[in-house]
């Protein structure tokens, strides 16, 4: 790939600086005409040798050189902004015959506009082309990646913090925040498309990373935002309802994670079969395939059979302090010890999967073994999940925003003090998935013994209304079952997380949950500063009670 200049612009040299934050620093130029065969469109004459040094999705993030791709969109077509993108440096433009109509009639566009079918499918192949992110023939970072429902965020901490233990200079694109080896990288949005996170695969590989973990939701899959990326390991943590009002059954849910068990997207799989849906996949992926059971036998569903031939399982856990320690072992009878400081059965499972797969991508048992013993990697803090926000009463913000996650947390919170209540403060997000809002009041109901139903984001849906289907499901089981708990409404949430801490004891505990480390709350298009962690912290302050040093993220 050699360097050109731009006919009739400014020269847009090879090593261009960026001032994206998620960009290397120098991008070895691909001809346009190199960009138009790889998609099947002949791009003619000199045009053919423009110099493409970075690709877009956005107008307004566009950078000299670029290739800006301009999408359909909800209310809009990007077309309308082609020419801010190429006043601000795009070089071509690649669109759909809907964008390219409407470039050829009502605007004056200087610079080649490529068409294809369905650009959004070329994005990712495009984004790997230009950036050269996962080069064969240059040396990279290894890649895992972190799929299922519940435990995603944790399991992609707790694999960086071991790879750290290990001496490993790592990255992180999660939905927390994104690390290329330094300081946080601020990102406007929760999954980067897959311009940036090719762009950021670059940045890693330039930086002389050995590694990176990346969570993958369902809709980093079926928006294409991971498209080109290839993992050396794929695991998957579990899957339970949630994200149905985007795939409509848990099917679909399924077979979209399903997909980053396939060929073209995985090297090795690492699938936890404590669930049907792991066992399934671990069945039906096509990939080398580890499985982990870590459910102990008292929890296992009856009459399964796959927990024995579980590749790892494991075995003997037992309370230390706020969390848990264990034996993985192997079916061959190989066997490490483990801690986890951070709460519940759940966390368990996590570290036993972020073990597994990093055994999986090649390391080397005593030399993991030497770095669980030595840095205690497991009881790394991991913003907004089972977060301690102080001791006495033990107030917990956690993420739990589907009726598994919440029913995991409430059992991980319950103290074994006597005559110690739960007081839990929830909600249900807005213009999601309605049908869980109900079974997760149930379950709070079953599980809390104060339950307080707030907001969480109620997005343009209509907050009272929300809370209602939650009462509703929290009232019936309530009645249905005799269950002995207190169900109160309460609004706004810091109303909400107030009222949890004046009905609280010192033995106690409170489980705020849903937004984990949030810090807006989108209510009719407006976003709210709202922090769940800071709420209760002063609210507990208030009271009286000692909250714990805040010391930020740890990585």
């Amino acid at each position: 790939m050699s360097q050109h200049h731009d006919p009739g612009t400014a020269d847009a040299p090879e090593g261009q600086a960026s001032r994206s934050g998620f960009r290397p620093t120098a991008v070895a130029a691909v001809e346009l005409g190199v960009i138009g065969q790889s998609v099947g469109v002949a791009v003619a004459g000199a045009a053919e040798s423009i110099p493409v040094t970075g690709i877009s999705l956005n107008s307004r993030t566009v950078e000299r050189g670029d290739l800006y791709v301009a999408l359909p969109g909800a209310s809009r077509h990007g077309a309308d902004f082609a020419k801010t993108a190429i006043e601000s440096g795009a070089v071509a433009v690649l669109t759909d015959d809907a964008g390219g109509k409407l470039l050829a009639v009502g605007h004056d566009i200087a610079v080649p506009v490529l068409v294809v079918a369905e650009p959004r499918s070329v994005v990712g192949r495009l984004s790997k082309l230009i950036y050269r992110s996962q080069d064969a023939d240059l040396p990279g970072p290894s890649m895992f990646g972190v799929t299922g429902t519940n435990g995603k965020t944790t399991t992609t901490y707790f694999i960086n913090a071991l790879l750290q233990a290990m001496g490993k200079k790592t990255g992180l694109i999660g939905t927390i925040e994104i690390l290329a080896g330094g300081d946080p990288i601020p990102s406007l949005l929760t999954t980067p498309e897959s311009t940036d996170v090719h762009a950021l695969l670059a940045l890693m590989r330039e930086r002389g990373l050995d590694a990176a973990t990346m969570e993958v939701s369902s809709h980093a899959v079926s928006f294409r935002r991971v498209d080109g990326v290839v993992f050396d390991v794929a695991g998957f943590t579990n899957l339970t309802q949630d994200h149905l009002d985007l795939h409509g059954t848990m099917e679909e849910y399924y077979r979209t994670k399903a997909e980053l068990f396939t060929a073209g997207r995985a090297r090795a799989a690492v699938v936890t079969v404590d669930d049907e849906w792991g066992r399934r996949l671990a069945a039906e992926t096509e990939l080398p395939v580890t499985t982990l059971a870590t459910l102990q036998p008292g929890s296992r569903p009856e009459g399964e059979e796959n927990f024995a031939v579980a590749d790892w399982t494991v075995t003997s856990p037992k309370p230390l302090g706020l969390g848990t320690e264990f034996i993985l072992r192997s079916r061959e009878g190989a066997e490490l010890r483990v801690h986890t400081g951070l709460p519940g059965a759940f966390n368990v499972s996590n570290a036993a999967l972020a073990l597994t797969m990093v055994l999986a991508g090649g390391a080397d048992p005593a030399e993991v073994q030497a770095a669980l013993d030595a840095r205690d990697p497991f009881t790394v803090a991991v913003p907004g999940r089972m977060q301690l926000v102080s001791t006495r009463p033990a107030a917990v913000v956690d993420f739990a925003h589907n009726t598994d996650a919440l029913a995991r947390a409430l059992e991980a919170v319950r103290s074994p003090e006597p005559a110690s209540k739960v007081i839990v403060v929830f909600g249900a997000t807005g213009q999601r998935d309605q049908g869980k809002r109900p079974s997760m009041g149930a379950i709070a109901a079953r599980l809390a013994d104060v339950v307080i139903v707030s907001d969480d984001d109620p997005h343009d849906e209509d907050a009272a209304a929300i809370r209602a289907d939650v009462l509703v499901g929290a009232t019936d089981a309530k009645e249905a079952e005799q269950l002995d708990c207190r169900i109160m409404e309460v609004f706004p949430r810091d109303a909400a997380i107030r009222e949890a801490v004046n009905l609280a004891a010192p033995e106690d505990t409170i489980l705020v949950a849903g937004r984990g480390h949030e810090v807006w709350q989108e209510v009719k298009g407006v976003n709210l500063a709202l922090d769940d962690r800071v709420e209760l912290r002063n609210a507990l302050t208030a009271r009286g009670f000692t909250v714990l040093q805040d010391d930020g993220i740890e990585s």
